[in-house]
């Protein structure tokens, strides 16, 4: 079976839990041929990959958003948009919910429009003018203007894109990955799977909330747009899929029809863990760990002032930070702006190594994000038998609590952007090494059981023979 992977902004060009997903999918299945079709912010990306592309990969369609702003236009004629279109590009502009196949047959490859022209048409004027005399009607033009064209420029180009010839589509998330397998899907009829491993739609939402560079008035217009992005996939996905039941909730609540969506949680290869046994009682000091990237999302500042409280009780306590840091260097700059500012001893960024000869040197592993997905990180340290502590975020508190399995706490889930709370909880567990001993092996128990790699790959293997039995049929 042929296989197309859609990502947007993680593999090949980005080291971390979706990419290292992804790996592990392709690799796991060897009878299977893919494609892997990437979106990225930057052409300056192009090439550049942090993986070794498995051989049964037959190639990589790059594409980038930005490799559209500087295409040169001529000035088209009027292009006469039918009621229909016209209406499809305004609701694009300010709803969530626009006619998407109808956006779909105008400026794909073999649509009547191209985008960077239709930008500079007349047409587009009207569509602007309209909104801006109804939606709009609060802001200048000239803002309204040049922020529908920042927002269309993309993702309009982005529908050009040639259609792979394969069985199967299977987006990585929603928004641009998503669209563009819903664009594949209208066109082909082919099955689509989406695979979200966080909620594109609401970290979409809370990042533009939070975002400087959004005035305020467009904060909502631009939210719209991308649950748009994230609607045209749940429309056109025969399967959609989440990590953990919560987040099936989640996407239910964003437009997906309940019969369409299941959960598959992730897994991970046990065997490369086996070697680490369970935590020693009697190893002095306090180790902390925290397998991570360097970027915003990780919140990494909350855990270094945690940490700088833990030091001030706890001298004896060290913290490895482990994992690439050239993926945001402004943010890793920070952080280390942010240790010397406090004076802090004791915390090391390891960069980039082998995590697995490091979970054994750990008494707690921590995690901090503002958002998750199910973090693979959590599932490697369960593995380790090493008791977690994390942020309340995605799947972390039903990893570490179980859902009614009967293994245990597998360690403590704190609330987000809280330094207090987790240096309380990181002294208090650290100062039991029977229960952190406890907790490591409950966390083992419950990861031996519904972590598997085996059994994830076997779900997918089962997955794409069912939609595209369902299709050829």
């Amino acid at each position: 079976m042929r296989i197309c992977l859609i990502a947007e902004g993680c593999y090949p060009y980005v080291a971390g839990g979706v990419s290292t997903w992804v790996q592990q999918l392709i690799q796991g299945m060897p009878e299977h041929t893919f494609v892997i079709c990437t979106i990225g912010a930057e052409q300056s990306q192009r090439g550049r990959f942090k993986y070794e592309l498995p051989k049964n990969v037959e190639r990589v369609e790059e594409n980038f958003l930005d490799e559209y702003l500087d295409a040169k236009v001529r000035k088209p004629k009027r292009l006469s948009l039918e009621p229909s279109e016209k209406r499809a590009v305004l609701d694009l502009i300010t709803t969530s919910h626009p006619d998407w196949d109808t956006l779909f047959d105008l400026f794909s490859s073999t649509g009547r429009c191209r985008a960077n022209e239709f930008l500079a048409s007349e047409d587009f004027l009207d569509v602007v003018m309209e909104a801006g005399e109804g939606a709009f009607r609060m802001a200048p033009f000239n803002q309204v203007f040049w922020t529908v064209r920042s927002m269309l420029l993309p993702v309009l180009n982005l529908l050009r894109c040639p259609v792979p010839d394969v069985d199967v589509f299977h987006a990585v998330s929603t928004g641009y990955a998503g669209l563009l397998g819903a664009l594949f899907q209208r066109q082909t009829g082919r099955p689509l799977i989406i695979t979200e491993h966080g909620i594109y739609g609401r970290e979409r939402e809370e990042e533009i909330l939070r975002a400087k560079w959004v005035d305020v008035y467009f904060k909502k217009t631009w939210i719209d747009f991308f649950l748009g992005m994230a609607a045209a996939g749940y429309d056109h996905a025969s399967v959609i899929v989440s990590l953990f039941h919560h987040a099936r909730d989640l996407q239910i609540e964003y437009g997906a029809r309940p019969d369409r969506c299941r959960v598959i949680p992730n897994g991970i290869r046990l065997a490369r863990f086996e070697g680490i046994g369970a935590l020693p009682l009697e190893r002095g000091g306090l180790t902390l760990g925290a397998v991570i990237r360097a970027v915003p999302i990780k919140d990494l500042k909350t855990m270094i002032n945690a940490f700088a409280l833990v030091r001030a009780r706890r001298p004896d306590a060290t913290l490895y930070l482990i994992g690439p840091t050239d993926e945001d260097p402004e943010y890793y700059q920070e952080c280390l702006e942010l240790m010397a500012n406090l004076g802090l001893e004791g915390i090391e960024f390891t960069g980039r190594v082998d995590v697995a000869q490091w979970y054994g040197r750990l008494d707690l592993v921590l995690l901090s994000s503002i958002s998750e997905g199910q973090p693979l990180s959590v599932l490697e340290a369960m593995a380790s038998r090493r008791a977690v502590l994390t942020t309340d975020v995605g799947s972390c508190r039903e990893l570490i609590e179980g859902a009614g399995d009967g293994f245990g706490p597998a360690g403590e889930v704190v609330p987000v952007m809280s330094p207090g709370p987790m240096a309380e909880a990181i002294v208090r567990l650290g100062s039991d090494r029977p229960l952190l001993r406890q907790m490591g092996e409950s966390g083992h128990a419950r990861v031996s059981a519904l972590y598997r790699e085996e059994d994830l790959l076997a779900t997918y293997r089962g997955l794409y023979g069912e939609v595209s039995e369902t299709w050829r049929a």
